[in-house]
């Protein structure tokens, strides 16, 4: 799923200018990052498949500080320009930043402020959004990270309108993606934008991936907090409420256990952790709801209740929007998956009972089991484990938003789901 960007079009209208040139892609690449990413945009940009039917850009590859390069595995890298080079590119891009706690280097955020003032187009893959937020490049503006670090983007970057659901994110000269595989969606977006679907296409096979891929992030969340959440009363709040998951209680209930008003609690929640409250209760409902269908025999009506829902068809509508299935379709997906002769664990382990460590019946946060890997029903591809100690579980997006209990059927629940308009494509509001 992308978030493009329609609404933006002064800034996707914007002219280079100087010396700049719209086939020019420069990426800016650091020591300590990751090779993988980095390789992305040096792959699509920097070959030459003209034979496939895919025009060709040119390539510079740049240093962003003093070389060599060290990345992820011990390799050495030299760049063969600096940030010179940059003010000749019509597209620059940050394939990935070594630490999301340190700054980046001021002359390279000078240069990308510069490239973005002079009409260049500015992308971030995955931890490269955190350059472009700490150059000020995304005050303002929707953008999406991995999802395990768009807590501490929204945390320390609170102008910026993370949304860790998207897969990539276009606000016309300003774009960013979530982790690795999701650069290689953004970068394909890119030549589609700037040639067409027939050059993505060609470029897509020639790479063996879709060329547009459907849904988001949301997959592949395991909800984890900011490391500071540790520290914070805000923790057992947050405890309490993964180990009443089974009961039915609000958002104002979490308030009153945190001696706050909605409002201040609210406020103080998406501060710590970039989600809203309302939000963050319902995915973990959600995600506990996800566990009893895989390792339990519970009807739907029955892991309705067991997760807090006050009826199976407010399950269903959450579960849908979350997962783009049915929980009875996700259960016989999982299930056709599972090696012969796996069986759901028993009831009282699978609900959280004596000696499980699942958060709802008497165990505790961060001594829970590995719960076993989880397939969306329509994409083979496995959920991440899914931790949900205090200090690590978090709700979905700061983007998406609601006005009741997260257990609530009764008319009184608001959920602004994505805006879908293309497979893959989420407009710009």
């Amino acid at each position: 799923m992308s978030h493009d960007s329609t609404a933006a079009p002064e800034a996707a209208a914007r002219k280079l200018s100087g010396r700049r040139r719209k086939e020019i892609v420069a990426v800016l690449l650091f020591s300590g990052g990751p090779i993988f990413e980095s390789s992305i945009p040096l792959s699509v940009f920097g070959i030459d498949r003209q034979d496939a039917g895919v025009p060709r850009y040119r390539l510079l590859v740049c240093g962003g500080e003093d070389g060599p390069l060290r990345t992820t595995g011990g390799l050495e890298l030299s760049a063969p320009h600096g940030l010179e080079a940059i003010s000749r590119a019509g597209t620059v891009v940050v394939p990935a930043w070594r630490s999301i706690t340190s700054p980046p280097p001021d002359d390279a955020l000078d240069a990308l402020r510069r490239a973005h003032e002079e009409g260049a187009r500015i992308v971030g893959l995955c931890t490269g959004a955190f350059v472009l937020a700490a150059a000020g490049l995304l005050d303002g503006r929707p953008a999406t990270t991995h999802w395990m670090y768009a807590p501490t983007l929204a945390k320390r970057y609170p102008s910026v309108h993370v949304d860790p659901r998207e897969l990539f994110v276009d606000d016309g000269d300003v774009l960013t993606s979530a982790g690795t595989a999701a650069g290689i969606d953004l970068c394909l977006h890119i030549v589609r934008t700037d040639h067409g679907n027939e050059a993505a296409g060609a470029l897509a096979r020639r790479l063996v991936v879709p060329p547009r891929r459907s849904g988001g992030q949301e997959r592949y969340l395991d909800r984890s907090l900011p490391e500071e959440i540790g520290a914070d009363p805000l923790a057992e709040v947050v405890a309490w409420a993964l180990e009443h998951l089974h009961e039915q209680f609000d958002v104002e209930t979490l308030a009153a256990r945190a001696y706050m008003s909605r409002r201040t609690f609210d406020r103080r929640f998406r501060s710590l952790t970039g989600s809203a409250p309302l939000q963050w209760l319902i995915t973990q409902r959600v995600l506990q709801a996800q566990r009893l269908l895989e390792t339990s025999d519970y009807s739907v009506d029955e892991v309705a209740g067991r997760c807090g829902f006050r009826s199976p068809v407010a399950l269903r509508g959450h579960f849908r929007r979350q997962l783009g299935s049915s929980p009875a379709a996700y259960r016989a997906a999982y299930r056709a998956r599972r090696p012969q002769g796996e069986r759901p664990q028993d009831t009282e382990a699978a609900q959280g009972g004596p000696g499980s460590g699942m958060p709802g019946h008497g165990g505790h946060p961060g001594q829970q089991g590995q719960p076993p890997a989880s397939l969306h029903p329509e994409h083979p591809v496995p959920l991440q484990s899914r931790r949900t100690a205090a200090a690590s579980a978090v709700g979905s997006s700061p983007a998406m938003s609601a006005s009741a209990s997260a257990g609530s059927d009764n008319g009184r629940e608001a959920y602004v789901p994505s805006r879908a308009s293309l497979p893959g494509q989420r407009s710009a509001t």
